[in-house]
């Protein structure tokens, strides 16, 4: 009977083999060590090869619950570039965050209005999985940004990923695109609020306004003047949405397609006169899911 016994190891072993020629087994976990500091990781996602960048404060423990930011970057870019550009490593050191920088592939995400068809938001989903199974981010308070391309995936990751944001913060860019401006259902159908900021001189200024006006009717949103002295004109808008959330607008006259008070990098405006990642931190900290 042994010889029974063989042919049935045999055959389970040529079972394995055969799986895994045909793509039947799972791709491996990524392989981050959470910890202090900056580390990328890799995986795979959708059959492709994706990474994403981490950044921990200097006390983190792994234990306790941290919010965590997702920043995107702008197309043609880098999540190296858009943590240079954000300065958001240094706001993470000092208010006790988490960081992680997903990199686009061919150096974009597949926002609203472009880039190419890859699901970007399941790609950002599962880094947001991972950050909150791994590494112990709290996840009532995950939230998202970015600038121009990284900016439109903010407003897309908040609908098509409900219950995961608490607050997205688009620095120059826009809920925008046919779908976003076209269709009425085409909105969170949980409470994600909203901070952005919009430059006066940018080449996209009017469908820009146009975005975050479509995204205010349609919560809801009852959007006042705030009174208080802001440099170089700008002013800033905010109210209450019918579902809870809110919506803060920061609109900046002089300034074009940039982060206001960027630090090195591509797309600053290091003399705005505001710092956006300062501005949205304190957003976020107001705001939980």
């Amino acid at each position: 009977m042994s010889w029974l016994r063989n042919i049935g190891a045999i055959a389970i072993a040529l079972t394995a083999v055969v799986a895994v020629a045909c793509g039947d087994s799972d791709p491996p976990p990524p392989a981050d060590k959470p910890g202090p500091g900056d580390q990328t990781v890799d995986l795979e996602f959708d059959g492709k090869a994706r990474a994403y960048t981490v950044h921990a404060p200097p006390g983190y423990d792994g234990k306790t619950a941290l919010p965590v930011v997702v920043v995107m970057h702008y197309r043609p870019g880098t999540s190296a570039e858009i943590a240079q550009t954000s300065g958001m490593n240094a706001k993470a050191d000092q208010e006790n965050f988490l960081v992680v920088y997903p990199q686009g592939l061919n150096e974009a995400y597949n926002a609203l209005v472009c880039c190419g068809s890859e699901d970007d938001v399941g790609f950002i989903k599962q880094v947001v999985a991972r950050m909150t199974e791994q590494w112990k981010a709290d996840p009532k308070r995950v939230y998202a940004t970015g600038i121009s391309n990284g900016a439109d995936m903010s407003y897309k990751l908040a609908v098509e990923v409900p219950g995961t944001f608490a607050a997205i913060a688009p620095v120059s860019g826009g809920f925008i695109g046919d779908k976003a401006l076209k269709d009425a259902a085409y909105k969170p159908a949980t409470p994600v609020s909203v901070i952005t900021f919009l430059g006066g001189k940018d080449r996209a200024a009017a469908q820009l306004g146009l975005g975050i006006e479509t995204w205010q009717q349609r919560q809801g949103c009852a959007a006042e003047p705030v009174p208080q002295a802001l440099p170089r004109g700008i002013t800033l808008t905010a109210g209450k949405c019918a579902d809870g959330s809110d919506v803060q607008v920061y609109k900046m006259p002089e300034m074009n397609h940039s982060w206001p008070g960027g630090q090195r990098g591509g797309l600053v405006d290091p003399a705005a006169g505001v710092s956006a990642t300062d501005l949205m931190w304190e957003f976020f900290k107001t705001h939980t899911r």
